[in-house]
């Protein structure tokens, strides 16, 4: 179909849907293919490219002066016919080209239209991307048509397949579907989108696939059988198809004979406005489909410019050439005369070309979804506005040699692939167009959704759509309380092959299996994730703890002997108490200081001695309680002053008992002048000034100090008092058991000496009982963890002060209190009454 102009543009369009390819002989002309299989829609994309030129040339601001002109072929759905289309086009350049009325052939072009299937483009752009011929095509969306190199002039207005893919993934993101089954078409558009979406998916982290199956193209019923049987035993919920219709149709009908229900499907552009799924019999399982479509635009004027075609009008458009009266005939189910043989007296319908078209329920005039012809209006416009921009160049302003600029008269195909790849405009519709570096115009698809009336009627309505723009970037917009659902929920079903980690857990990859495929292992103690699907667990800060949930760090608990625990509140009570008794005995000896039990050994030591015992049982509160530096520095200290000094007292003492029974006999008085009461005291300060030097000489070198322990639980901070030097900490203790050890032997050997009332015996006991606490004490205080080391110390303290208290003071309370007649000077010098 021809229309003759100053600028000719050629189109390829699918009037005819079959070829019929004669034997080739030797011996005779090659036939041509004859088309067969009238395609309404391919002829009334063919009518959207003439009406869009006869728009344009109305229009005065858009190539003013210049008509457009078309030359048209039909591909007849065949690779051979629509490559020999396109070279028809593009071949017969001369030096001038007279355009006559009554022209015979195809006049050359600048630019075409076309073609509809990838491979067809693929085929035509490879051979004239070799001379820079510009094709826009309208639906051709294989992926590989984006290669540059290869296809140097091809441009399209439909997305590739690489962005089809991309929306296809951001649906199955915005619903969670990560596990589904991918059925593609074994041609060009299906293999690429295999390939495109195995690698996008991964990248995106959108999810895995479940399968990949190509469909035959021979229809095997055997392998449909495989195929549909695989989707029957698959967890996966979701399918999507990138196919032509004949392969779903095939598919379809396998699964009605398997009643394969309750899945999602998810359609390719090719597949979503395809009424010829849209039936009673394939609902119950395509009922609900998503899928993307084409963008859907409006084009005022189209349908009457359609209603002007008709057969009996033969004017300068040429619209009566047999394409029209083909279509007529297909319409109405008639023929022009003369008739095929017989097709009368069948009785069959003759046309007589002035039916009316608009009583007829026919697509061709159903103009609600016009999608491929809005493709095919934005790619005419974008080389109409190429032609307008390059014959509005100012001459020595020109993007081609010495800045040279193309004429009317002798345009080339090449000029107008410059100006086409700067093309910026805007549809009436409110779309812009341009084309980036690959020739890939702005992607833009509607969502759509396959509605299951209750009449059993079928709607595809638009809930949302998908798109890139330079601003924003891709867009997804999905109106969700609009979609139907196929499933007894009515609600989105679940796809995936694990079911995701909650908080707490981390992802461990199933050997062998997708990365969808995982398993969800529990963080370990001290580690937490709180997102979900989370890949690896993170480390808790050094002072925090997981929950038991292993969601989120909690700070640890603090551990350290308490005031407000039982065992701290016992040995609390515990102390006091020892201090109060201390207090008591004391009262009594002061009560008591002129009798001669109280007076008897030095009564200034016994004080001293109750008032160091009173300081040993205080000094254990140190050991409770949040330790502090300066309750970590005097802990020690006053502990082993206190003790030196309690000590230092019980030896002095033991050896004025053995220096009293040594003066007692002859020779002996001598002795006596190096224990007074100076002496005595002097002996007991110093023994203690050494003891608070040994202190001293520790804290100013390594001084004890609070540590927080993590070492003994992982939970749980124990704060405790480190003793800073460890030596310094043994020769305390070494020098507190010098002193008892000392004691101990000087009073074992007094025990026996002849008095009723030997102290030595008593100190003996002490002595014994504290010796046996502080060397159970060692290993008990190293193996003791935490709190309970200090408590260790502080039951030492106060089991050796009581042993002190109750063996020395004990007895001597007792006859105060309850043996009076026993505190007199005779009885405890042993002279009884009788005695002579």
């Amino acid at each position: 179909m021809h229309k003759p102009g100053d600028l000719i543009l050629g189109g390829l369009f699918e009037v005819h849907y079959s070829s019929v390819f004669p034997e080739w002989t030797f011996t005779s002309e090659p036939e041509q293919p004859r088309c067969k299989g009238f395609d309404t829609l391919g002829f009334r994309h063919a009518m959207t490219m003439a009406f869009t030129i006869d728009e344009i040339n109305k229009n005065f601001n858009l190539l003013p002066n210049v008509t457009l002109g078309y030359s048209l072929y039909d591909n007849c759905g065949a690779l051979v016919v629509g490559f020999s289309g396109g070279l028809s086009l593009a071949s017969g350049r001369e030096e001038q080209f007279l355009l006559q009325q009554n022209c015979v052939g195809s006049p050359p072009v600048l630019g075409i239209v076309g073609d509809s299937y990838s491979t067809f483009s693929i085929a035509t752009s490879i051979v004239l991307g070799l001379y820079k011929m510009p094709i826009v095509s309208y639906f051709s969306t294989c992926s590989c048509l984006s290669d540059r190199q290869r296809f140097p002039s091809f441009f399209r207005t439909i997305p590739s397949d690489a962005f089809q893919v991309r929306a296809m993934i951001q649906i199955l993101k915005h619903f969670g579907w990560t596990w589904v089954g991918l059925l593609v078409s074994d041609d060009d558009y299906g293999l690429h989108v295999a390939r495109s979406f195995q690698s996008d998916l991964v990248q995106s982290g959108g999810g895995c696939l479940a399968y990949l199956e190509v469909l035959p193209w021979d229809s095997d019923p055997s392998e449909l059988r495989r195929i549909v049987h695989l989707i029957r035993t698959s967890t996966a919920r979701v399918i999507m198809v990138f196919a032509h219709e004949f392969h779903m149709m095939h598919l379809m009908d396998e699964v009605v004979r398997q009643n394969v229900t309750g899945r999602q499907w998810i359609a390719s552009e090719a597949l979503t406005t395809a009424a010829v799924l849209q039936t009673p019999r394939l609902m119950p399982y395509l009922g609900g489909t998503l899928g993307i479509a084409i963008r859907r635009g409006e084009l005022p004027g189209f349908k009457e410019f359609l209603l002007q075609i008709r057969p009996d009008q033969i004017d300068s458009s040429n619209y009566g050439n047999s394409m029209v009266r083909q279509f007529w005939e297909s319409t109405f189910q008639c023929k022009f005369a003369p008739p095929p043989a017989g097709w009368v007296e069948a009785g069959g319908a003759l046309c007589t070309g002035g039916e009316d078209i608009e009583s007829m329920e026919t697509e061709f005039l159903d103009l609600s979804n016009l999608r491929p012809e809005y493709n095919i209006y934005k790619a005419v416009y974008a080389l109409a506005y190429a032609l307008d921009d390059m014959l509005q160049c100012e001459p020595g302003r020109g993007p081609f040699s010495k800045h040279s600029c193309a004429t009317l008269q002798t345009l080339e195909p090449w000029q107008v692939l410059n100006y086409l790849q700067k093309v910026n405009f805007t549809t009436p519709f409110g779309d812009q167009v341009s084309f980036d570096e690959n020739g890939d115009a702005l992607p833009i698809y509607d969502i759509m959704n396959w509605l299951w009336l209750p009449d059993g009627r079928t709607k595809v309505q638009n809930v949302g759509e998908v798109k890139r723009s330079d601003s924003k970037g891709e867009e997804l917009t999905i109106d969700e309380d609009k979609i139907f659902w196929n499933f007894e929920s009515k609600k989105p079903p679940r796809s995936v092959c694990s079911e995701s980690c909650p908080p707490g857990t981390r992802m461990a990859r199933k050997k062998g299996e997708p990365v969808c495929c995982f398993d969800c292992i529990p963080c370990s103690e001290g580690k937490i994730s709180n997102e979900t699907d989370s890949m690896e667990c993170t480390s808790c800060p050094e002072d925090f703890w997981s929950t038991t949930q292993r969601d989120h760090c909690a700070p640890k608990k603090t551990e350290y002997l308490s005031y407000h625990e039982p065992l701290g509140i016992c040995l609390t009570t515990t102390s006091l108490l020892g201090t109060f008794i201390c207090a008591v005995v004391l009262g009594i000896f002061t009560y008591h200081r002129s009798t001669p039990m109280v007076r008897a050994n030095n009564s200034e030591l016994s004080f001293l001695l109750l008032v160091s015992l009173k300081l040993c049982f205080l000094c254990s509160l140190l050991f409770i309680g949040h330790p502090r530096l300066w309750t970590c520095q005097l802990r020690h200290a006053a502990f082993g002053i206190s003790f030196v000094l309690s000590v230092s007292c019980i030896l002095v003492k033991t050896m004025v008992v053995l220096a009293v029974f040594k003066a007692s006999k002859p020779g002996g008085g001598a002795s006596l002048k190096w224990f007074g009461a100076m002496q005595q005291r002097g002996t007991v300060m110093v023994l203690t000034a050494i003891q608070a030097a040994i202190c001293t000489t520790w804290l100013v070198s390594s001084s004890p100090a609070p540590h927080k322990n993590i070492q003994y639980h992982n939970d749980k901070i124990v704060y405790e008092c480190v003793v800073g030097s460890t030596v310094g900490f043994a020769v305390l203790l070494g020098y507190i058991g010098l002193l008892a050890t000392l004691s101990f032997l000087l009073a074992f050997l007094a025990r026996n000496l002849p008095d009723n009332f030997n102290e030595a015996k008593l100190i003996t006991f002490s002595m014994l009982i504290f010796c046996a606490v502080w060397v159970a004490f060692v290993p008990a205080y190293v193996n003791s963890p935490g709190k309970y080391a200090d408590a260790v110390e502080v039951f030492a303290i106060l089991a050796s002060s009581f042993g002190l208290l109750v063996a020395l003071f004990g007895p001597k309370c007792f006859i105060i209190l309850l043996r009076p007649e026993r505190n007199t000077k005779k009885a405890i010098m042993g002279r009884g009454t009788t005695k002579s």
